[in-house]
């Protein structure tokens, strides 16, 4: 759920409010209880920067490098034809 600032136009009172998104904006203020808040655009509380995500990033032991996985199984492959081939 995402926290909403407001503000009261009468009484200059700010604060911050944890409501669903669906759910229907303040208007009444707390300190003065006139019908006379408003709710202010402000920044996100976090940032995406840096190079992304991964996916190697959560993963343990032996599951870290899937790609060398999908390679060391095609090599496998490989050679069993080869051996096939070669008793033919």
């Amino acid at each position: 759920m995402p926290i909403y600032e407001y503000e009261c136009k009468a009484c200059g009172q700010r604060l911050e409010k944890l409501q669903k998104i669906s759910a229907a904006p303040l208007t009444d203020c707390p300190a003065c209880e006139a019908p006379e808040l408003s709710r202010l655009v402000s920044a996100a509380g976090f940032r995406l920067a840096g190079g992304g995500w991964y996916e190697t990033d959560f993963k343990s032991g032996g599951k870290k490098n899937l790609a060398g996985d999908a390679g060391g199984s095609a090599q496998s492959g490989s050679s069993s034809s080869k051996k096939e081939g070669a008793a033919a």
